[in-house]
Formats: structure tokens, sequence, C-alpha cells
């Protein structure tokens, strides 16, 4: 059996290793299947706009626009909502879609979204990799 010193450097050499995965990920825009660049229309088209299909388009798509908020084209997206832009685009931390998808609005409204189940942290991270790298879109994400 390794002694206590060895168990100890063991485990302080994985912490670390650990430490650097995480900050690596942490700096490091999510990639698509394929290694889409997050600065990509691409990015959008093949990641961020099935999130929003599957999660958000019931409320905010379509003739659908709860809070005066679409989003299902670039144009609409960033227009924003009845409280004003949604996303800021290179700043995810200045962005209320990022606050709400994460369910971290403000006590007094918080206005989770979706309503009831949080979305997984993976997609949160694709939404906010694609709104850090810029919120790049096709003119028409539909095509």
């Amino acid at each position: 059996m390794p002694s206590r010193s060895t168990r100890l450097a063991a485990l302080s050499f994985a912490a670390a290793g650990l430490a650097a995965t995480a900050m690596f990920w942490h700096s490091t825009p999510v990639a698509a299947a394929g290694g889409v660049d997050p600065a990509t229309p691409e990015f959008y088209t093949a990641s961020v706009q099935p999130i929003f299909q599957n999660n958000c388009y019931r409320c905010h798509g379509g003739v659908n626009h709860r809070g005066g908020l679409k989003l299902d084209s670039k144009a609409a997206i960033l227009a924003g909502s009845k409280s004003g832009p949604v996303i800021t685009p290179g700043d995810p931390a200045k962005s209320l879609l990022v606050t709400l998808i994460r369910h971290e609005g403000p006590a007094d409204d918080p206005r989770p979204m979706p309503p009831k189940d949080k979305l997984s942290d993976a997609d949160i991270a694709t939404v906010t990799a694609w709104i850090k790298a810029g919120a790049a879109m096709p003119a028409d994400p539909a095509q």
C-alpha cells in the first residue's frame, strides 16, 4: 500500500489536473458536435436554435411572444422584450436571458425560464458560450 505522503501527492496532482481542466473549460467556449466555433452562425443553428426550439418556442416563437419576446429570428432576439434587450452580445453576465435560464432572476420578479424545468447545465453553457462569442446568427435562422 502506498504511503500517506504518496497518496496525498497523488491526490494533489489529481486536484491540480481537475482545476486546470475546469479553468480550460471555463475559459474555452463550448463547441457543438463537430467542433463548431461559437462565434459562427453555424453554432447557433446547430446548438443554440435547437435549445430554443425545444424549450422556448412554445411561449416565444412563431405567433407566441409572451412578454413581447420572440426567440425565432435574429431581429427579434436583438430587439428583446417589453423589458428591453435580453442579450448583450459578448457579455453573458449582462444578458437577462442568461440570468433567467439560470433561474437566478431578481427576488421581486424572478421570471425563471423555462418556468418549470430549468435547462440542463450543458444547455445553459451552450447559450452562454454563444452570447460570450458575440451571439452570431444567420440572417434567417430558419434556413
